[in-house]
């Protein structure tokens, strides 16, 4: 461990990779500051109160606070998050299969994603406005949050929060130009890790108290590293699949003949398809609450059965994870059009007649490779919740939230080490040593 630890403090050594990794903590501060600054008119204990109910049933709050890192929870001025942007972004990638105009935006290079950025902005301003409306009338309808309840509350709660999440997918955009990683990605990874801290004080309090066994904890922990350790295996998986290019004579020179390969992830879609179920099986539960006087019979059966530690709501969650998986797949991943890309390039899958069978043997691969991770995502999702109802735990990390964690570390790790290999560097966590003028 004190070797590896060495070792990786070489990524220091390039002063460029320095200077974004500061740049990128620096917005990272930003971000944290804005997660603690509460629109004006809340109770800070009555919403905390509420968010503890909440998240004991898997509420809809929860999911949301997830990516605002703990903003939500305090009704402060980044309290939409990350969340406008991404839920925009996935729209747009949508439409952009659905309109043939946006399609065409898509194939047109810099100019088209300006185009298509452009959109992804507007409709970001569109979905905060409505998710943010939407939070000011749930909180006045629970006793007790709001002060002073009223039109003056909402426009006021409405304009802070869409302001402040157009700033935040601002800080993500500089990230994408200065720092590293991915912004968006490296914004709901800065507010999910900035809750670790506070986890681990918790467990320790338990066990201080006596409340906790010591030997829980070292099993929550042994369960935690077998979560990690099979993200990180199952993350990284992929099938390759190879390409071989056929050979042209171009006057007295040979090009082509060599070979490659297309590698079909095996979860593609990432963490999409649990966003998608999580908002859908949220909602329910939201709903009963808004009309539980009016409905208490709908109200106490979805307590009673439908909440996150139930069986009923993990079987449910389980197919819509992996209905939203092979479904956001097929939107991203065109088999006909990646065959027909081949075919113009001269390239063509030994044993696989190129056109139409390339496109079903894509077909038939992304139905094999999809399926088991499409499986994986559905557990990683429910287990968590399947082990709390089980074992008696004062902290559970969710599956959610440690794919985000572990998957934004991995694509910032690869990051560096381009960096580190583009200034022939030798070894990224071995021994080496940066050559030439790049050591400084």
């Amino acid at each position: 461990m004190v070797v590896l630890l060495h070792n990786f403090k070489n990524i220091f050594f390039v002063s460029e990779l320095r200077k974004k990794l500061a740049f990128t903590l620096g917005i990272f501060a930003v971000f944290r500051f804005g997660t603690h600054v509460p629109i004006p008119g809340v109770n800070a204990a009555a919403l905390s109160n509420l968010f503890n109910s909440q998240s004991m049933g898997g509420g809809l709050l929860s999911y949301f606070d997830l990516f605002s890192g703990g903003a939500l929870q305090k009704f402060a001025i980044f309290a939409l998050g990350m969340g406008p942007y991404i839920s925009a972004s996935i729209m747009m990638q949508l439409l952009t299969i659905m309109i043939p105009t946006l399609e065409a935006y898509s194939k047109e290079g810099e100019y088209g994603r300006r185009i298509i950025n452009k959109y992804t902005r507007y409709l970001t301003i569109a979905v905060s406005v409505i998710q943010s409306f939407g939070f000011a009338v749930y909180f006045e309808s629970q006793p007790g949050i709001v002060l002073t309840p009223g039109w003056g509350f909402r426009l006021s709660a409405v304009l802070i929060m869409t302001v402040g999440s157009l700033f935040i997918m601002w800080l993500g955009e500089q990230i994408n130009g200065h720092g590293l990683g991915n912004g968006s990605s490296m914004i709901i990874f800065a507010g999910i890790v900035a809750g670790f801290p506070n986890a681990i004080l918790r467990i320790v309090e338990h066990v201080r108290l006596g409340q906790t066994d010591p030997l829980i904890i070292g099993l929550l922990g042994l369960i935690t590293m077998a979560f990690i350790l099979c993200i990180i295996f199952l993350e990284r998986g992929e099938r390759k699949v190879p390409v071989q290019y056929a050979k042209r004579v171009v006057g007295h020179k040979v090009y082509g003949g060599q070979s490659s390969y297309i590698p079909l992830k095996l979860n593609p879609a990432n963490v999409v398809p649990v966003i998608f179920s999580q908002a859908i099986m949220s909602m329910p539960m939201t709903i009963a609450g808004l009309f539980a006087a009016r409905w208490p019979d709908v109200n106490r059966f979805l307590a009673d059965w439908f909440y996150g530690e139930r069986l009923l709501y993990n079987v449910v969650n389980a197919g819509l994870i992996i209905f939203f998986a092979f479904f956001y797949t097929a939107v991203i991943f065109n088999p006909a059009e990646l065959a027909d890309n081949i075919r113009k390039s001269g390239g063509f899958i030994p044993g696989i007649r190129p056109g139409k069978k390339t496109a079903e043997f894509f077909d038939y691969l992304l139905m094999r490779v999809g399926f088991p991770g499409a499986v994986y995502l559905a557990l990683l999702a429910i287990l968590p919740s399947m082990l709390k109802s089980l074992i008696a735990f004062p902290v559970i990390f969710t599956g959610t939230g440690l794919l985000i964690v572990i998957g934004v570390a991995l694509d910032m790790s690869s990051q560096i080490e381009s960096h580190l290999i583009e200034r022939r560097y030798e070894g990224f966590l071995a021994s080496g040593r940066l050559k030439g003028r790049y050591a400084r």
